[in-house]
């Protein structure tokens, strides 16, 4: 089967030409979107930690860690032996918690 010949151009209906620069600014809006997150993701891995981290902390032996958090003034890391062991901002131990 083939297809119709035309005498001339294809004539577009008006409502198919302002579909189609709806769909070209929706690409242009999508890839516009898409480049200001990785962006934003760019320049927030890019960023200094809000609070700083001590250059060391010195766990005590055999003590292995699981988890970290931190505060203000505290580091805590949980240990895989079921305790929580707090540092100062210094690196210096504070407090050990066993965990039951």
């Amino acid at each position: 089967m083939q297809a119709p010949e035309t005498d001339g151009p294809v004539m577009i209906p008006p409502e198919l030409k302002w579909l189609k620069w709806l769909v070209i600014a929706l690409a242009g809006v999508m890839i516009a979107g898409f480049l200001v997150l990785i962006a934003a993701i760019v320049i927030r891995f890019d960023a200094a930690p809000a609070l700083p981290l001590p250059e060391n902390l010195v766990l005590p032996e055999g003590a292995d860690p699981m988890a970290f958090t931190q505060g203000k003034d505290w580091i805590a890391v949980v240990t895989t032996d079921d305790r929580v062991l707090i540092f100062g901002r210094d690196g210096s131990l504070r407090q050990e918690m066993a965990i039951e």
